[in-house]
């Protein structure tokens, strides 16, 4: 090779590598751009109604009713029905979702998970309106027949056939467990088969190796499975509206409530002037709520880090 194509060749990769930057630079802005313009939008929209209202009386306010003669624009139990919600789904389907990530990676035959693994996957693909009418037709009238069984020698008991708490809360938990299952798995097929093949050789169990190498070493991935799985479970909408009643109630057991997400989904349509501006404070207080918790646990991500390093 002559010195005058060696020179044409890296003016050739430099170009290249140039351009490339050039576009991986211009996608980032964009996703910058992105997020600031989001974020900007939401508080243009969403502070005026907490000056217009009061910040204490829509944020701790216990009454929603933003068409009668004198309206009130409380979101307490709204709030409060989207953080309980959310815990709870997340407490039911994590668990699930790591073991059975587990199963798939580490204990399920070749043929067995090749099985179990389409169906995980054919889950992730069916749309939210699905998992709700599912709820609706055979979660609700199971939840009825309960509420039946259990309130019905009550006066004060108010009925919600079904469509309550504890069904969005299962739905909810159905629905994240393909993420955090794909996301998992992946993280745990990740770890070295050396940290595997160490453990054994030291005399631990299989189970032992599993609980005391393989997850901690897969933490970061588990961790992100379970942030996506927080996002998916209180930004959830259409399937959630068709389980939960979407009545503004304390976020009791067999009650009828409704989440962040269906306020704004079930109002929007018809919602003017200081009534569509607090369902934009509400979506506001959505944004927010979704920022802390992924801010939250990516500095608890970083901090493990830190502390396995030191180790």
């Amino acid at each position: 090779m002559t010195k005058n194509s060696i020179i044409g060749s890296n003016k050739t990769k430099s170009t290249v590598e140039k351009a490339a930057q050039a576009v991986f630079t211009t996608c980032a802005f964009f996703a910058v751009l992105a997020v600031v313009s989001i974020t900007l939008y939401m508080l243009m929209n969403g502070t005026p109604a907490l000056f217009k209202v009061g910040i204490g009386e829509i944020l701790f306010g216990t009454s929603w009713m933003p068409t009668a003669k004198n309206p009130s624009y409380g979101i307490f139990y709204v709030i409060l029905t989207s953080i309980i919600g959310t815990v709870m789904s997340i407490l039911i389907g994590v668990p699930i979702g790591v073991l059975t990530a587990i199963f798939l990676a580490e204990t399920a035959s070749k043929k067995l998970a090749a099985f179990v693994k389409p169906a995980v996957e054919l889950l992730a693909g069916i749309p939210s309106v699905i998992y709700g009418l599912l709820g609706l037709l055979i979660l609700n009238p199971l939840m009825y027949k309960l509420e039946i069984m259990i309130f019905k020698n009550s006066e004060t008991h108010q009925f919600s056939g079904g469509a309550n708490m504890i069904s969005a809360v299962l739905v909810l938990a159905v629905m994240i467990l393909p993420t955090v299952i794909n996301i998992s798995e992946s993280s745990l097929k990740s770890v070295p088969e050396q940290y595997k093949a160490a453990s054994l050789a030291l005399g631990a169990s299989k189970i032992q190796t599993i609980f005391n190498v393989m997850l901690p070493a897969a933490k970061s991935g588990i961790i992100s499975a379970i942030v996506l799985g927080v996002g998916r479970a209180i930004g959830e909408a259409m399937a959630i509206s068709l389980v939960s009643g979407s009545a503004v109630n304390l976020p009791l057991p067999f009650n009828s409530v409704r989440f962040l997400t269906t306020a704004i989904v079930s109002e929007m349509g018809y919602a003017s002037d200081l009534h569509k501006q607090v369902l934009f404070t509400i979506g506001l207080v959505l944004f927010a709520f979704i920022m802390i918790i992924n801010v939250s646990l990516t500095r608890i991500l970083k901090k493990g880090e830190k502390s396995d390093a030191r180790k």
